[in-house]
């Protein structure tokens, strides 16, 4: 099997042996690197300590279940997950994406889905995680709460480093001032909703001093913003 685009560093997070095992043995075909994990807890401090870029993550894990650790991977990373579940039911797959996951994988599933699935996740993300400003048109890096835009790091607050990470880490997802408001902790949390649009005015301005001629966040009339890499 060729690989579909650059190598990545994939973790899978999946208690069933022989399913990390398969899925471990397409992506190495692709050309990946892997490294597999059978509990939420140590995959976590692995992440924090070696951030992948892209995440297998199954729901049902011991001790911690995947949307409660794909909640704790956002307070610090904005790598792309995807879920594994046998749970089918719409409200399971909401609560999942609202957890921070950005795509969903139902069990039993075929491999070269999950591949494609994988392939177009890497493609979506590439260029927006990391911590060298100068390796892509735009970073974002977790550990230092910061955001690179051709190659410069932009001087932002706390509150428009949390919604310009939220709207790269899911590129062309349109976010409700709502759903926005909620990226933010409790220590940057605003009145109102409407505050969203202040933030994102800014967040216009600061980018376009350093790429005038981009347009990369989007209003959706009545509905919010959407990042267009």
């Amino acid at each position: 099997m060729s690989a579909p685009g650059p190598a990545a560093c994939v973790y899978v997070v999946e208690d069933d042996p022989k399913i990390s095992a398969v899925i471990a043995d397409y992506l190495r075909d692709a050309g990946h690197e892997v490294r597999t994990f059978r509990d939420g807890g140590r995959a976590l401090r692995a992440m924090e300590d070696e951030p992948p870029d892209l995440i297998i993550l199954d729901w049902m894990l011991p001790g911690m279940e995947g949307p409660a650790v794909c909640r704790q991977l956002r307070r610090f990373s904005t790598a792309p997950v995807l879920i594994l579940t046998a749970r089918a039911e719409e409200a399971d797959k909401v609560a999942g994406l609202e957890a921070g996951a950005d795509d969903y994988v139902c069990k039993p599933f075929g491999m070269r889905e999950l591949m494609a699935r994988v392939a177009a996740l890497l493609r979506r993300s590439g260029g927006r995680v990391g911590t060298d400003p100068a390796a892509a048109p735009y970073v974002v890096d977790p550990a230092g709460r910061r955001i690179a835009w051709r190659g410069r790091w932009l001087s932002l607050s706390g509150s428009e480093y949390q919604i310009l990470a939220a709207l790269m880490r899911r590129p062309g997802w349109v976010f409700t001032r709502d759903s926005l408001l909620d990226q933010l902790g409790a220590e940057f949390r605003d009145v109102s909703d409407r505050s969203i649009d202040s933030h994102i005015k800014n967040l216009r301005r600061k980018i376009a001093k350093v790429d005038p001629q981009v347009q990369c966040i989007v209003s959706v009339y009545g509905v919010g913003y959407r990042f267009e890499a």
